[in-house]
């Protein structure tokens, strides 16, 4: 695939852990006149993640080690040994439970594509929320991570949702190394620390397809609670 109409790269990373009923789905609604490579990270799954997203023309990368962030990391690590002309401009990263809206990609890249961004986060508490997709806990969850971000770092965000794009050079500057629930809080702190300029666009976010790993059990639920908030405070 060819570079987008700007002349940048955009590559997708979908950490993936037992999705086969959804991944084909989001790879079927990706925006693919914009983007150049989509890299599924195959996270320990059980099923046919793996091939279900092989058939969707993805790229499959295995990550045996348990984890959204590990799996994120795998991703990373595959585009960081590419020659350095063949390295992204920007990285998109989503979700393959179908909750994210891939086709509301131009909006989530437009602020770096067309102006300064360096991160952009696909806000769902500025967005359109089905009912439903976000349980109690996980809206009283960012409520409470994005306050203590802007107390403590400055930084204003609404949101710790996963679609989210960033520039690849600033990426690599974060040096991200959490492995599983922190890190997407870990992205955002990190870019607050580092003085990225940020901003947030309001994004879609249904229902997901099955069961949340985190969210639907009280256990994933406690413990990443427990991990955003460690996160923002070890990193101040």
């Amino acid at each position: 695939m060819q570079a987008n109409d700007l002349g940048m790269h955009i590559d997708v990373i979908i950490p993936a852990y037992n999705e086969e009923a959804s991944i084909g789905l989001v790879l079927q609604d990706m925006p693919y006149d914009m983007v150049r490579e989509v890299i599924v990270c195959n996270n320990a799954s059980t099923d046919r993640t793996a091939e279900v997203a092989q058939g969707g023309g993805a790229t499959v990368l295995t990550e045996y080690r348990k984890g959204y962030g590990s799996a994120c990391l795998k991703g990373i690590a595959y585009l960081k040994a590419k020659a350095v002309a063949d390295q992204p401009d920007i990285v998109v990263f989503l979700d393959a439970d179908y909750s994210d809206h891939p086709e509301e990609m131009p909006s989530l890249v437009a602020p770096i594509r067309q102006g300064d961004m360096d991160l952009v986060i696909g806000s769902r508490a500025l967005g359109n929320l089905e009912p439903g997709s976000m349980q109690p806990q996980q809206i009283f969850g960012n409520w409470l991570a994005t306050t203590l971000i802007k107390m403590i770092y400055g930084y204003r965000f609404t949101d710790l949702g996963p679609f989210r794009a960033i520039r690849w050079d600033k990426l690599l500057e974060l040096e991200m190394a959490d492995p599983d629930f922190g890190w997407t809080v870990e992205m955002q702190v990190k870019a607050a620390k580092h003085r990225l300029k940020c901003s947030e666009v309001p994004v879609s976010y249904r229902r997901r397809v099955g069961i949340s790993k985190v969210s639907g059990t009280v256990k994933g639920t406690i413990l990443a609670g427990h991990k955003i908030l460690w996160t923002i405070f070890k990193l101040i």
